[in-house]
């Protein structure tokens, strides 16, 4: 990898859920719309400028309030930008997610055929995101947004997702979340691990050098540089199941916050197993200095941390494995979605609920598609065969999960698939001057 080079980012024209951490609590929506009217869709994105908090905004009148605006493929097409600038977007994201189902593993009860309507298809051309720290004010934030499509007749809303994070910070399975983010150069916004070198911003944002010295920018320049790929996934999980399983995999309810943690590579309070490796440590996983401030390398065999659980794959930091690690960082953003199961259900109530992810950089295919198909339904990058994610890969119910340990290693029951997705989509964030271009094109 390249040498650190600091570059500064153009934070005034970055939106601000590129770089910005959400606030704890929050609620946020995101909100779907089908262009109709080319005029009027590029009217959404001149009006949307203007809606649009930039990542230097760290002051706004409206504090941890704001909105962020997407555009499918499929969208910039209906908006008019030109096949040559088209055709030099990131090919991940001009086929769409669910032509990339079988990179992705979304088979089955995952596959495209069985997406919650409209995701995944080409009416889905723009996704609007508004965060705030609660319902009232997510509400301010949408009104905020709202005249950018208000009476505009040529673009129609056809899907809406709330979402929200708890004080506690934890999902539908009863894990502190949204624990890990990179530190990334130029941006002023500190990583989560005080041990991780920061990453050069072009890993994130379009039009700076990345790891390897490159720079990818769709042009033209005006539309490309400050953007940012995102992906959306909106997963359900089944809670009821996840719980049954750690039961019957367990010899009571203190082995079941063993394996719980073995599992996932934390305790359910956000601590590490590498900082408490026999028993949770609730300050840890409160403290944000000290929780993702730890490292693998002094734990190769996985007696600690195992290597299949689901934070190491993920982010396997300093552990040798086959690849270059820093090249599939990505930023991830999560929000539940759903009520929660009450604790000591272990029936399925029938409720959709999961967790709606967003997943930003700028290399889809090494970043978020890497990820998901080599590290989370594959074992080979650390010598573990075809197993999968025991949390969120697609399994088929034929493989354990396999805990290390002396004298004898733990073999656990076939995992069953815990997590499916509904739907998502890939998604262009464009910086602020580029929705105006958006807005100002002329057939």
């Amino acid at each position: 990898m390249s040498a650190p080079t600091d570059v500064p980012l153009e934070l005034d024209d970055i939106q601000a859920g590129v770089l910005s951490p959400r606030p704890t609590p929050y609620a946020a929506t995101y909100l779907i719309f089908r262009i109709d009217d080319r005029a009027q869709g590029r009217e959404l994105m001149r009006r949307a400028s203007s809606a649009v908090t930039s990542a230097a905004d760290s002051s706004s009148p409206l504090g941890d309030t704001w909105v962020s605006v997407a555009v499918t493929y499929w969208g910039l097409e209906a908006l008019g930008v030109p096949r040559a600038a088209l055709d030099t977007f990131a090919w991940e994201f001009r086929q769409g997610m669910a032509a990339r189902a079988g990179a992705l593993c979304d088979e089955g009860a995952s596959s495209p055929e069985n997406w919650e309507a409209p995701l995944g298809t080409r009416d889905v051309h723009v996704v609007i995101t508004a965060v705030a720290p609660d319902a009232p004010r997510l509400e301010a934030a949408v009104d905020r947004a709202r005249p950018a499509y208000d009476r505009l007749p040529g673009v129609t809303a056809i899907w809406r997702q709330n979402c929200y994070a708890l004080p506690t910070e934890k999902e539908h399975f009863g894990y502190r979340d949204g624990v890990s983010h990179p530190a990334i150069e130029g941006s002023g916004v500190p990583g989560s691990n005080e041990l991780e070198v920061p990453l050069r911003g072009g890993e994130f944002v379009l039009g700076y050098p990345d790891e390897i010295g490159g720079v990818r920018t769709p042009q033209p320049p005006v539309l490309g540089r400050n953007g940012s790929y995102v992906v959306f996934r909106k997963l359900h999980q089944n809670v009821a199941g996840f719980r049954r399983y750690l039961r019957d995999n367990s010899a009571g309810a203190q082995d079941e916050e063993m394996v719980a943690a073995k599992i996932m590579g934390r305790w359910r309070s956000g601590t590490p197993l590498a900082l408490a490796p026999q028993h949770d440590d609730p300050a840890v996983g409160a403290d944000p200095h000290r929780r993702n401030s730890f490292l693998y390398g002094d734990d190769p065999t996985g007696f600690i941390t195992p290597g299949g659980c689901h934070i190491r794959r993920a982010n396997p930091r300093d552990a040798s494995v086959a690849g270059e690690v820093r090249l599939h960082r990505m930023i991830r953003r999560g929000a539940v979605y759903g009520p929660p199961l009450p604790d000591g259900v272990w029936k399925d109530d029938g409720v959709d609920r999961g967790l709606m992810f967003a997943f930003i950089g700028a290399h889809p295919g090494r970043q978020f598609e890497f990820v998901q198909s080599e590290w989370m339904n594959d074992g080979v990058f650390f010598g573990a065969g075809r197993t999968r994610d025991p949390v969120v890969g697609s399994a088929d119910g034929e493989a354990g999960f396999t805990i290390p340990r002396r004298p004898v290693r733990r073999r656990l029951a076939p995992l069953p698939r815990f997590v499916v997705t509904r739907g998502g989509e890939y998604c262009f964030l464009p910086g602020l001057s580029a929705l105006r271009w958006l807005g100002d094109l002329r057939d």
